[in-house]
């Protein structure tokens, strides 16, 4: 007689099989650092890690210049590869304006020409930027064109 599971059986087995099939998320390793421009610690903004396909990592940058990135769970990291990176390091003055403590090209991974490596877990990422002869500046949001 050929086994025929009962009902509860088959409804057990229904979350393992679809975990089973569905495992297209990449590996997520923890992965923190620090941003620094010009050498010194940016100490502003957030760090977004972009892998290709998947949802971007991203990081709060705090008063020490480090941050950890998260994808899925709050400090789960980014997963490996080569990834494009923007740093978005603004300050909001007020409702009129902002502070720019890095040039503005790195808000964007497609103008920052910044990448990040992550081969494994690591703890000391690290992001360099420069002003290459800026410097910090302030934006009024009059200032904007559309």
């Amino acid at each position: 007689m050929p086994f025929l599971p009962n009902r509860r059986t088959f409804l057990a087995s229904l979350p393992a099989t679809a975990l089973i099939g569905c495992s297209s998320q990449p590996k997520i390793v923890p992965v923190s650092g620090t941003v620094l421009i010009d050498g010194e610690l940016l100490t502003h903004g957030f760090v977004q890690v972009a892998p290709e396909g998947f949802r971007p990592a991203t990081g709060k940058i705090g008063k020490d210049g480090c941050f950890t990135l998260t994808t899925l769970k709050l400090n789960d990291g980014c997963s490996p590869g080569t990834h494009p990176v923007a740093v978005i390091a603004t300050e909001t003055l007020g409702p009129g304006s902002q502070k720019w403590h890095a040039p503005r090209k790195y808000a964007s991974n497609d103008t920052s020409g910044l990448t990040a490596t992550v081969s494994g877990p690591t703890n000391d990422l690290k992001i360099e930027l420069t002003w290459d002869g800026g410097k910090p500046f302030v934006q009024s949001f009059s200032d904007v064109k559309e």
